[in-house]
């Protein structure tokens, strides 16, 4: 099972920090990310991480803004969002690969097996 926590209310410029913990397995041999949706919209990714933290990617709409971490020994990841703008809102999701020991950074909705219940993150301008 994977929470989400961390979201609220902020203003332009703000900064948040997601936490996504496990809980009831662990998810240190695989890949995580983070994808969000917004009213209307589809879900899209935001970030990955590798399982051992080799590699991480992040979409373009949020490079030089958002960090993706994660801690295997406490079964958490992060995303750190700095200078955060009203287009980010949505709610946010952190996922788990399907497959253990990817290679590659997962970044498709099909690459993802376990899902979180998401956390709401809104940006007012």
């Amino acid at each position: 099972q994977l929470l989400e926590s961390g979201g609220g209310l902020v203003q332009a410029g703000d900064s948040l920090r997601l936490e996504c913990a496990a809980s009831g397995r662990s998810f240190s041999n695989y890949g995580l990310g983070w994808f969000r949706q917004a009213p209307g919209k589809e879900r899209e990714f935001v970030a990955a991480i590798t399982w051992n933290s080799r590699a991480t990617q992040l979409a373009d709409s949020v490079k030089g803004r958002f960090t993706i971490s994660r801690d295997n020994a406490n079964n958490m990841m992060y995303l750190q969002m700095n200078s955060l703008k009203p287009e980010d809102t949505a709610v946010y999701y952190c996922a788990a690969e399907e497959a253990p020991f990817g290679y590659n950074v997962p970044r498709y909705i099909d690459d993802f097996g376990s899902w979180g219940q998401g956390t709401q993150v809104t940006v007012s301008s």
